[in-house]
């Protein structure tokens, strides 16, 4: 077999027709909503019959339902699992005898809905290859959720089959560098034109894969704005997760998560689950960790041990995390009312209230704060501010002490900012970077100001630097 370049196998015409000349890969490729967009490629290249046993369309709901089994919604992840399963289970169970032993079955399926005839509709789906990396060996999984962002349908199509054939090739040839196969899935493609909201590696070739890094990788290199992982440590589709909730967002480093985090978003919680606009709906909590805390102090990569660190400690917090590129709060809350449509708040203390009111971080508004607070509260969108008192001798500072400009008020008198009167006091003088500062030093003070679970699991796994009595 002719032996191609890195620089060629860029192009989507290379990628197929080295798929389609490697006799190892042999399976399904089934796809519902937008075409057959991404087989149209193999067949396109030539050589197609030693690599798809089959190709499948179920435009029809009734007829998908028949193959695959009932699913909640049309395109959905259960509808592309459901997809993946039996097709790879029916290569299995039709070709294990004849091809099993040269052969690595694979099943590619896809399930989108592209701009309709009218427009206005959502044009994203979900794609995913469930594959054998070796002859009857176990199958592993890549599943991801995408959103085609051009215009004109046939446009999105054609993305849609540029970023299937990438998964494919990926998938057979990058598996054992999942960083580089993330970062293929742009070739010939721009993030003008995709959006890779959510990726999930699973089997025995991505038992290695931490699937939160995946996630980060995603907002690294501008896939996707967003990535969040709940609890259990396990990804989520951010549509999927916002979707008909009240959201309420505590932005913050998090190194590590200390008293005084919960008790913000305790107390804001309970005051915006008084809000009669929220009572009695279902509530979505939120830490956010912005790009740019992530590369503070001039950090040229993601330290990924730190980020696991925090990850790890706000899932033993029960916490859901939301890593985003929004470093402008307008932004954070434009992404989360375009995916809801119900009350969102933001809970912040007073020092990132009064950067906030700070011209010079809306520079780059031709309407500077104005049109950066008329982008925030345009949804009515609610602030619950943590007061500020670094220790018994300083005077307690509110939202109530910050003075506005005279065209801002408004905003305060409306009830845009909600103060957090119902604090516990003891939580005041904590801040993050002294926990950091008192870890160093080998001062245990450091654990009474952080949760029980915090603190075991940061000298269990040795994280910020701790170091274990006797190791020193």
């Amino acid at each position: 077999m002719t032996e191609l370049t890195g620089t060629q196998l860029s192009d989507t015409h290379q990628k197929a027709l080295r798929i389609n000349l490697d006799p190892r890969w042999y399976g399904t490729i089934a796809e519902i909503g937008a075409g057959q967009e991404v087989v149209r490629w193999f067949f396109r290249v030539g050589g197609a019959a030693g690599t798809v046993a089959k190709s499948i369309s179920a435009y029809d709901m009734a007829v998908s339902d028949a193959v695959y089994g009932k699913a909640e919604r049309y395109v959905s992840v259960g509808r592309l699992q459901g997809m993946l399963d039996k097709e790879f289970q029916l290569n299995v169970e039709r070709l294990d005898d004849e091809r099993g032993d040269e052969n690595c079955f694979f099943a590619f399926a896809d399930t989108v809905v592209a701009r309709s005839y009218g427009g206005g509709n959502e044009c994203h789906g979900w794609m995913g290859v469930k594959f054998q990396a070796q002859p009857h060996d176990e199958p592993s999984q890549i599943v991801m959720h995408v959103r085609m962002l051009d215009v004109e349908a046939f446009a999105q199509q054609e993305a849609l089959g540029i970023v299937g054939v990438n998964l494919l090739y990926g998938a057979f040839f990058h598996h054992h560098e999942p960083d580089k196969l993330i970062e293929s899935l742009l070739d010939r493609l721009t993030t003008g034109r995709i959006e890779i909201d959510m990726i999930q590696f699973r089997g025995i070739e991505f038992r290695g894969v931490d699937n939160r890094l995946m996630a980060l990788k995603l907002v690294q290199i501008g896939l996707s704005g967003v990535a969040m992982f709940g609890p259990d440590r396990e990804v989520l589709q951010p549509s999927e997760a916002l979707r008909k909730k009240a959201i309420l967002v505590e932005r913050g480093s998090f190194r590590p998560p200390t008293h005084v985090n919960l008790d913000m978003l305790e107390t804001a919680r309970a005051k915006f689950e008084a809000d009669p606009a929220v009572a009695g709906k279902p509530v979505l909590a939120l830490t956010e960790i912005t790009m740019r805390n992530l590369l503070a102090g001039g950090a040229a990569d993601v330290d990924r041990r730190d980020f696991l660190a925090r990850a790890e400690l706000l899932a033993a917090c029960g916490m859901t995390v939301l890593i985003t590129d929004y470093f402008d709060y307008y932004r954070l809350a434009a992404y989360i009312s375009e995916r809801t449509s119900e009350r969102i708040g933001i809970v912040m203390g007073v020092p990132s209230l009064i950067d906030l009111f700070d011209e010079k971080n809306h520079a780059q508004l031709p309407g500077g704060i104005l049109e950066s607070f008329g982008r925030l509260f345009k949804n009515d969108l609610r602030l619950y501010v943590y007061p500020l008192q670094p220790s018994p001798d300083d005077e307690l500072k509110t939202v109530n002490d910050i003075s506005v400009r005279p065209e801002l008020q408004p905003l305060s008198g409306r009830g845009s900012f909600v103060d957090l009167d119902n604090y516990r006091p003891e939580c005041l003088p904590i801040f993050s970077r002294d926990v950091l500062r008192r870890i160093a030093a080998n001062d245990d003070s450091w654990e009474s100001m952080v949760p029980a679970d915090v603190a075991e699991l940061i000298k269990r796994r040795a994280f910020f630097g701790y170091v274990r009595p006797g190791r020193g």
